[in-house]
């Protein structure tokens, strides 16, 4: 595992969520909220690919808790 605690735009994520564990899944919805903090403070606004990252992991989240 990665020890970054934040997932930048230019950094790998999975293409397809479905095959990503559940405590894998956290860790990524963890670090990508980091990310989202940290550029929200140093740039004012967050970067569409981590919105979308964002966006992609609430929608699993939502999708396993329908299962």
């Amino acid at each position: 595992m990665n020890d970054k605690l934040h997932l930048t735009p230019d950094d790998q994520f999975p293409e397809d969520l479905e095959n990503v564990s559940d405590n894998e899944l956290q860790v990524l919805d963890s670090r990508i909220q980091r990310q989202l903090d940290h550029e929200m403070v140093v740039d004012g606004e967050s970067d569409p690919e981590t919105e979308f990252r964002h966006y992609e992991l609430d929608e699993e989240f939502s999708d396993r808790d329908k299962r």
